[in-house]
């Protein structure tokens, strides 16, 4: 169940651009090997290298990191409820606020990765608890309709966005 990919109508139009750059693999593998990739890519960097911003008004390099870890948590949280069956809508959030709210600047770098780290091994605990059922389950989140396949999609395609 998890080689097939989301259709269009299974998440917001908008997360096309996420769900484009995930090849047609097992996801949960594809998660996997995402995790490997980026705690090498950061592994030996400095906190010189997590506090670099390409243009004044853009986030750090922990920044981006601390959101995407962010991102994947709420996404994954939406892919439980909905697997789980839960129907209650749930509402969208406000990316600035959150990395805002994380001071993610303040902390050490491999810190920031540890717990992108945690993050990504929970997410993979969840998705491979899952029965084949529970992959096309559906529910609405911040007003669009998705499955549980698309918002795994989502958080590799969204990583691989930032990355």
């Amino acid at each position: 169940m998890t080689k097939i990919r989301p259709a269009p109508g299974d998440y917001a139009p908008y997360a096309e651009q996420y769900v484009v750059l995930v090849p047609a693999v097992d996801i949960v593998d594809a998660l996997a090997a995402q995790l490997k990739q980026t705690v090498t890519l950061f592994s030996g960097r400095s906190e010189r290298d997590g506090n670099f911003r390409y243009a004044a008004d853009k986030w750090s390099v922990k920044e981006v990191i601390g959101h995407v870890a962010d991102t994947e948590r709420i996404f994954a949280y939406r892919a439980l409820r909905f697997s789980r069956g839960d129907q209650t809508p749930l509402s969208g959030f406000e990316q600035d606020d959150y990395v805002r709210g994380a001071r993610f600047s303040e902390r050490k770098l491999p810190d920031v990765v540890d717990e992108y780290m945690d993050v990504r091994r929970a997410s993979l605990a969840l998705f491979r608890s899952l029965g084949e059922d529970a992959w096309l389950r559906r529910g609405v989140a911040n007003n669009s309709p998705v499955t549980v396949l698309a918002l795994a999609y989502l958080i590799a395609g969204h990583e691989l966005h930032h990355r």
